[in-house]
C-alpha cells in the first residue's frame, strides 16, 4: 500500500474506531493523538501555502490590472477575493457550532464589482484568512470527528477542511492564471522556472533525506 493510502487508512481508522467522549473514560494512544496533530499542522501549512502564491501575485501586479477582466464572463481578481473572503468569513466563523452558510452571507453579491481599491482588497483578504487560521488553530484532536453543517449538510470536521482546503486553491490557481495574462512577459514565476527543472531538481537530491513539509524549503 503506498504511503498516502495508508496515511489516510490510518486517519480513517482513527476516526471510525475511536470515540471523541468521554475522555475520562477512554484515551488515545500518544501516536495517534500525534498523527491528528499532524493533519491539522498539515492542512495549515497548505493554506498558507496557497494563500502566499496569491501574495505574491498581487505583488507583482498594478492596481488596474487587480480588477482587469478578459471578458465580460470572467471574474477579476478583485471579484474572486470577494467571493473567496465572502465564503470564508461564512465557513470558518463559529465553525464547530453553527451552518456554514450563514444567514447573513449575499453570495451573489461575492460576484460583483464592490471592491474598488488594492488597499480594499488586501483588507478583505487578510480578515478572511485571520478567521480561517484562528480556527484551525483552535481546533484540537477531539473536535475531529465531530459534525458540521453546511447548507444542512453533515460534514465531519475533517471533511468539511478537506471542501475548503480544494475550494480555494481552485480560485487562487484562477488569481494567479489571470495575473500570468495581465502581466504578460513581466510575469515572475511562481513555481520552478522554465528550463530549470534539472538544477531544481538537482539541489533537491543533492540533500539527505529528511522528513519535511515542502513547503519549508520554498
Amino acid at each position: 500500500m503506498m504511503l498516502y493510502d495508508c496515511y489516510h487508512f490510518a486517519l480513517s481508522f482513527i476516526f471510525c474506531n475511536f470515540p471523541t467522549q468521554p475522555r475520562t473514560t477512554f484515551a488515545r494512544p500518544l501516536y495517534l493523538i500525534n498523527i491528528m496533530n499532524d493533519y491539522l499542522n498539515s492542512v495549515i501549512k497548505q493554506f498558507e501555502y496557497y494563500k502566499s502564491l496569491a501574495e505574491k501575485t498581487f505583488e507583482q501586479l498594478p492596481e488596474d490590472k487587480l480588477f482587469w477582466k478578459y471578458n465580460n464572463e470572467s471574474n477579476s481578481i478583485g471579484i474572486i477575493v470577494n467571493h473567496i473572503s465572502g465564503n470564508m468569513l461564512s465557513r470558518w466563523t463559529d465553525f464547530l457550532n453553527s451552518d456554514g452558510e450563514k444567514e447573513w452571507r449575499n453570495r451573489d453579491s461575492e460576484f460583483e464589482d464592490l471592491i474598488k481599491s488594492k488597499e480594499e482588497l488586501l483588507s478583505k483578504w487578510g480578515n478572511a484568512w485571520k478567521c480561517l487560521f484562528d480556527t484551525l488553530k483552535s481546533l484540537n484532536e477531539d473536535d475531529l470527528n465531530k459534525i458540521v453543517y453546511i447548507r444542512n449538510m453533515g460534514h465531519s470536521v475533517t471533511e468539511a477542511i478537506n471542501r475548503q482546503l480544494a475550494h480555494y486553491p481552485y480560485h487562487i490557481g484562477q488569481i494567479v492564471f489571470i495575473g500570468k495574462m495581465a502581466q504578460n512577459n513581466d510575469w515572475n514565476s511562481l513555481s520552478i522556472p522554465k528550463g530549470k527543472s534539472s538544477s531544481y531538481n538537482d539541489e533537491k537530491f543533492s540533500k539527505e533525506k529528511r522528513i519535511v513539509h515542502f513547503t519549508d524549503d520554498l
